[in-house]
């Protein structure tokens, strides 16, 4: 195989995996910020924290995506 279809796999990966982690994590966190914001109106702001940081590793396996297909 040609080293830009490595590079290509490797990226797709990198962003693939990176998605699937963090869907696994949004959904817990999701699940008990809901249960939190029932139970009081006032940690809104918390929660909503707390579900947008897991999206963060989507956005470091960008940019991990955009190293390995830009760099190398």
């Amino acid at each position: 195989m040609e080293p830009s279809g490595m590079l290509a796999i490797g990226a797709g990966l990198a962003v693939g995996l990176a998605g699937i982690g963090t869907g696994i994590g949004q959904k817990d966190a999701a699940a008990a910020a809901i249960g939190a914001i029932t139970e009081d109106k006032g940690m809104l702001g918390k929660s909503l924290m707390f579900v947008a940081l897991p999206e963060t590793i989507v956005i470091f396996g960008l940019v991990i995506a955009f190293l390995i297909l830009f760099v190398m």
